[in-house]
């Protein structure tokens, strides 16, 4: 469900100047700020309540935000005049369930689910004043609205409601036909800016689908400036168009694409050789380009969802169909979800229109992936992706703001009742500098390479080298990097492989090099049977040694372990995330073991004491006359704390034989990260997990997107002097 304010159209013809296009060129979309929606409780509420921005608006001046927010049965309005400092304004209770909101001038026209039963749907559409929050007028709908836009047409101003009356899918085969079909409302505007209730028609759509005719389930509504209202009917795989008086003008099949190398699989491992024929659209957000064109996004429902987007002409002529790349470009980015493999990929459910400085942007949103592809549409059959851009957790709408340059997506994901990330409105400026993001891309090697959850680091000659973890438990991997690039850039996949299978029941966590072209990988145990094993792997990827630790220390370990490993000369030192059964509180072991001799040994590494949560170690790196290491607590935004890179002296270091009293290091603090990590502008992630440092003093750092499972997917690379 999407829905937003209808966009500010112009005709194309005024936008191909050459000078225009050579001026935005330099430009891009940056996040500037983000905004925690719990932030607009009142003082007393229970702020852990789940939270969900979908659809989102803004005022006519855009010094204003509205969202719905469902969970809340409310309304949540943003002060955004400083876009860089959102500021709550406060929640308006709409006694329903909020479902879509479109604005003109300082009025909000809110649809309203106010249905008892599947069976019985009924809704309101609502104006409520912007300033004041009052609700003005009130107009009762048969049935349940799903997306609202509002237009200044040359007839006059006017309200589209799409009437979906959506299907249980808990009922029978969960598929249509379920009675009662669904509409489309107009209802007119009248001078004080009021929705005229005795306006009130509803367009019928039935009839025309192929899929279950007599049940279209309108999804999303959008107005051209000659007053036609474009909708889709997602479940039916169709799409109409109305005029102002409601009279079907067109109407066409959304169609169908051929999907060739996809992952349709869910099973650990990010392989894209998989094909879907004849896979249907089913779209869900639409938006007018111009008034001959509009493009959807083929988000799927029952049967579809062709991971893209498509460019129709309103007679249903195809004049662009992305077919797998915008998928493709959100694998290169690290944002792919695999576990949604087996579904609808990316799934692309969001889209706004908007022209900046004279170029036509389509901004087509992942709910699955969490990203924004940003498409310059000057040349409607060829429309160029120019950026993509990080969005929270689940991106449902989005609203442009080109007076003022800005740009803000509502994401509906709130985990706060798992100690994860909450629901967020992202705030984003057209600015003339480069693009902050992505931080890391494999976009240019010599094949399509997916990756994510990095958990380990290092540094050889001038590149890097990444592995994943447990997450792709079916396909373990060791990445090259080249961070000379800008984004840096991932050369090249190497399976890690046993017996030229690809090596199951690793959790990578650590790497280092043999000082022979292979490398030393950390792997961590559990809890379930999977032990902490340290493993020599050679440049071909094969296993060559799997070295156990000590009966004796394997015994004492609980569900944490083994987190970053490095190399000195003949010696691998192993950092363990946090205390086990043998362990002082607040004291976690950093491991030595001799690769000649066989020989263990341990120090204690005290931890930094915090009030909610735990804390540990992620990662160990060598250099110089140091051991480098992250510790950080498992917070995530304002409650994160702890994320910071601290440093112990090599020069008298000597470890304790194991099964002793162990001696306890002394630490220094190298960096706080917060800062750092706060300066993408979004949430402050929990997990920094990979650190490597050149012969240069400089250091690399990477956080783990736990393979877009339950996050924004949003991976940060950067890098910190340290001398």
């Amino acid at each position: 469900m999407i829905l937003k304010r209808r966009p500010i159209l112009l005709a194309l013809a005024a936008v191909l100047a050459a000078t225009q296009a050579a001026g935005a060129a330099d430009k891009h979309f940056n996040r500037i700020a983000s905004f925690a929606v719990p932030d607009n409780m009142a003082e007393g509420e229970d702020r852990t309540r789940e939270t969900a921005p979908e659809i989102i608006a803004a005022s006519g001046d855009g010094m204003t935000l509205v969202y719905t927010d469902s969970p809340l049965g409310a309304i949540g309005r943003i002060d955004i005049s400083d876009p860089a400092n959102p500021q709550p304004l406060g929640n308006i209770v709409m006694d329903g369930e909020p479902t879509a909101v479109s604005v003109l001038g300082n009025m909000a026209y809110v649809g309203v689910n106010t249905s008892v039963s599947y069976s019985e749907p009924s809704g309101e559409l609502r104006t409520v004043d912007l300033a004041s929050g009052e609700i003005l007028a009130s107009c009762p709908l048969d049935g349940q609205p799903d997306s609202v836009a509002s237009a200044a047409a040359p007839d006059g101003h006017f309200v589209a409601v799409a009437i979906e009356n959506e299907r249980d899918e808990e009922a029978g085969d969960g598929r249509v036909p379920q009675m009662p079909g669904g509409s489309v409302a107009l209802v007119e505007i009248n001078a004080a800016g009021l929705v005229n209730c005795d306006s009130l028609l509803y367009a019928d759509v039935t009839g025309l689908a192929e899929i279950a005719p007599e049940d279209p389930e309108p999804e999303f509504v959008d107005i051209n400036t000659l007053g036609e209202t474009v909708v889709t009917v997602q479940e039916n795989n169709h799409l109409v168009v109305l005029d102002y008086a409601g009279k079907v003008v067109a109407d066409f099949s959304a169609g169908t694409v051929e999907l060739d190398g996809i992952d349709a699989s869910d099973d650990g491992a990010l392989i894209f050789n998989e094909q879907q024929a004849k896979r249907l659209r089913e779209p869900d957000a639409l938006q007018w380009i111009d008034n001959d064109h509009f493009a959807i996004a083929n988000e799927g429902d029952m049967d579809g969802g062709a991971r893209g987007w498509t460019i129709f002409s309103k007679r249903g002529e195809v004049v662009y169909e992305s077919g797998t790349s915008f998928e493709r470009a959100v694998i290169e980015a690290g944002h792919y979800p695999d576990k949604r493999s087996d579904a609808k990929g990316s799934e692309p459910e969001g889209m706004e229109f908007a022209v900046f400085e004279g170029t036509p942007y389509v901004f087509l949103l992942s709910e699955r992936g969490s990203l924004v592809g940003v498409y310059d549409v000057s040349n409607l059959a060829e429309p160029q992706l120019t950026q993509l851009l990080p969005s929270g957790l689940s991106p449902e709408g989005a609203v442009a703001i080109p007076s003022r340059g800005l740009l803000a997506t509502a994401n509906e994901g709130d985990l706060g009742k798992d100690g994860g990330p909450r629901a967020h409105v992202m705030i984003y400026q057209y600015q003339a500098a480069p693009a902050v993001y992505p931080t890391l891309t494999s976009a240019g090697a010599d094949e399509l390479i997916g990756w994510g959850a990095l958990s380990g680091l290092v540094a050889a000659d001038d590149m890097l080298y990444a592995v994943s973890d447990s997450f792709y438990s079916a396909q373990p991997r060791i990445f090259t990097i080249d961070p000379s690039a800008s984004p840096a850039r991932i050369t090249a996949a190497l399976d890690v492989t046993r017996n030229g299978e690809p090596a199951l029941g690793l959790d990578m966590e650590g790497i280092t090099t043999d000082g022979e072209g292979g490398f030393w990988v950390a792997s961590e145990g559990n809890d379930k049977g999977l032990a902490n094993t340290l493993y020599h792997v050679g440049s071909d990827g094969e296993i060559i040694q799997g070295i156990a630790l000590p009966e004796a220390l394997a015994q004492q370990a609980l569900k944490w372990g083994l987190e970053g490993v490095t190399r000195i000369d003949n010696q691998l030192w192993l950092a363990v995330q946090r205390p086990w059964q043998d362990d002082p509180e607040g004291m976690a072991k950093l491991l030595r073991f001799d690769i000649d001799s066989g020989e263990w040994g341990a120090v204690h590494y005290p931890l930094d004491n915090v009030e909610q949560g735990w804390i540990g170690l992620s990662e160990i790196t060598a250099h110089g006359a140091w051991l480098y290491l992250i510790e950080r607590d498992n917070q995530i935004g304002a409650e994160a704390k702890v994320k910071q890179v601290t440093r112990v002296a090599l020069d008298g270091l000597e470890p304790a034989p194991l099964g002793g009293e162990l001696p306890v290091v002394e630490k220094q603090l190298v960096r706080d990260l917060i800062p750092d990590l706060a300066s993408y502008n979004g949430f402050v992630v929990d997990k920094i997990e990979g650190m490597a440092i050149n012969d240069n003093g400089n250091a690399w750092l990477v956080s783990d997107n736990d393979g877009v499972d339950d996050s924004s997917g949003e991976t940060y690379f950067w890098s910190i002097p340290l001398e």
